[in-house]
């Protein structure tokens, strides 16, 4: 069991670094966070995978005033996204017509949607900035959804200041990203092993990075 929740969370957080890569090159925009990261990235001239890396394992010192405890996805998750991210672009090539790019933002958020539930799914630990959300949630009595959009529109705010990239891509990927890694999740959860009762619980909450 722990083999396959090792493989599946690896797996998984290989295709959310090439979903980025993705959403990149189609160039019509993306997430709050990878607004964000692209903005930062410019103006540093750091690839945008060491971007994810660094802001990753800052997020994560967020964690420690909130009483959060990493495990090893938040770990995998902190270093393996921004390094699949630098590979997916080294290997994907920029569309410059809009047929090509619809294309292109609809794969990747069909493969982010598909990577987000393998690595939720394999329950070892949420991302770095999912972590931050929940945490922010519990110690502030926040619900998720508020503190998930306070920080959202806080880094898109600062991303597209930077010179982040907002488009229609940013408003699909908010619509869809949720419906998607929701019909998908049950497929690739892991269960917990069967209680006295015989039950299995699953863990399906969403979350993304």
């Amino acid at each position: 069991m722990m083999t396959r929740r090792i493989t599946q969370l690896l797996i998984g957080l290989a295709m959310y670094g090439v979903s980025l890569a993705m959403f990149i090159r189609a160039g019509l925009g993306l997430d709050p966070w990878d607004v964000f990261h692209q903005g930062l990235a410019g103006k540093l001239g750091w690839s945008i995978g060491t971007v994810v890396v660094v802001v990753s394992f800052l997020v994560l010192l967020l964690w420690i005033p909130l009483r959060q405890m990493p495990g090893f996805g938040t770990l995998a998750n902190a270093v393996l996204v921004g390094v699949f991210a630098d590979i997916g672009l080294a290997l994907i090539p920029a569309f410059s017509h809009m047929g090509g790019q619809i294309a292109m933002l609809a794969g990747a958020v069909v493969l982010n949607g598909i990577a987000s539930a393998c690595y939720i799914g394999a329950r070892l630990g949420p991302g770095a900035r999912d972590g931050l959300m929940t945490g922010l949630a519990r110690r502030t009595g926040w619900s998720v959804r508020l503190s998930r959009t306070l920080i959202e529109v806080v880094v898109l705010a600062v991303g597209w200041l930077l010179g982040g990239s907002v488009g229609i891509g940013t408003v699909v990927y908010a619509l869809a990203i949720g419906p998607t890694v929701q019909l998908l999740l049950p497929l690739f959860t892991v269960p917990e092993k069967a209680s006295r009762s015989s039950k299995e619980t699953v863990v399906t909450e969403p979350a993304g990075t």
